[in-house]
């Protein structure tokens, strides 16, 4: 019989931590209701969304250089910086495809934007990861991001995701699938990898 986690409310939007990358700026985690609200990013001083689901996309198009015509679809510039990651729930990701998406979050959290027309939103601030429900793609990748960048917080990977389930208000019944636990394997795989990569002589 396959477990069911059972329906919890919980915040729309959840802080996870702050004073992250150089411009020691929050994190957050959501699910596809708070990602999609504009006015409540802002107020929260978000100006970067990092999408990891595979299976949802938002529309933050806010200047349009380019309308729909012929079958081909709207251009512009949004509203947020936006970077995305297309993350299977559970098995079916490559197996450094977590790695990846650490790259983006990393990147999202340092990337200096030019000043450049091209460029409008270089504004920094805090940055939202989000899935379709906050629940499992975005609680290991933001879990993987502090047990790399604050190892001495979190120096085991389980430590990090205990800290993101409690922040995101994660129910004990449901920790079996948040993370899924394909997704905690793939963070693991990660975590070896970049100690490797950035430490080769530990």
């Amino acid at each position: 019989m396959t477990k069911k986690a059972p329906v919890i409310d919980r915040p729309a939007i959840s802080f996870i931590a702050d004073d992250l990358g150089p411009d020691r700026v929050a994190l957050f985690i959501s699910g596809t209701e708070g990602a999609r609200d504009i006015a409540s990013l802002k107020d929260l001083g978000i100006t970067t969304v990092v999408n990891c689901a595979q299976n949802l996309d938002i529309n933050y198009a806010e200047r349009l250089t380019h309308a729909p015509e012929d079958g081909k679809a709207a251009a512009g510039f949004g509203q947020m910086k936006t970077y995305k990651v297309g993350l299977i729930d559970g098995p079916g990701n490559p197996i450094d495809m977590l790695l990846g998406a650490y790259f983006i979050l990393e990147g999202a959290l340092d990337q200096t934007m030019p000043d450049r027309a091209s460029y409008p939103n270089r504004e920094r601030g805090n940055v939202l990861v989000h899935c379709r429900g906050g629940r499992s793609r975005s609680v290991a990748l933001v879990a993987l991001y502090l047990h790399v960048q604050k190892p001495g917080a979190y120096p085991d990977l389980a430590d990090a995701i205990a800290e993101v389930r409690k922040m995101r208000e994660l129910h004990p019944d449901e920790w079996f699938e948040t993370p899924k636990q394909p997704l905690i394997d793939a963070a693991e795989h990660a975590a070896r990898a970049l100690r490797r990569l950035r430490q080769p002589d530990a």
